[in-house]
């Protein structure tokens, strides 16, 4: 608690992650999803807040949802090989190959140094 305010203070973007870890590790994804939008309110740029997010709502099917946040990662990290792989990956697991196949040649070239 703030002693100047009485009032507990906000909760930074790095702990509501933690908080969401804690939650999807003890089973309660929707509980983790919140958590994690609450972050990203907080902190747009919270890649790794936005890559959780990403295979969270793949796991429940919300194929938009995981697409958009996966390619908030790549948007945040354009120089982060994973995060075209991780991209890869979700669009695979939502059915969109073509796509998946894109992301995939982006991130080998991004590791050959062919970009």
């Amino acid at each position: 608690m703030d002693p100047a305010t009485g009032l507990d203070p906000m909760p930074t973007p790095n702990e509501l992650y933690d908080e969401a870890v804690d939650l999807r590790d003890k089973g309660d994804h929707a509980g983790a999803i919140s958590k994690l939008e609450e972050a990203v309110a907080a902190d747009p740029a919270f890649a790794i807040a936005h890559g959780m997010l990403a295979k969270l709502y793949v796991d429940f099917a919300e194929v938009d949802k995981a697409i958009y946040h996966a390619k908030k990662v790549v948007e945040i990290e354009p120089d982060d090989t994973f995060s075209y792989t991780a991209l890869s990956v979700i669009y695979q697991r939502c059915g969109r190959i073509p796509e998946a196949e894109h992301a995939k040649a982006i991130a080998y070239n991004k590791q050959m140094g062919f970009d």
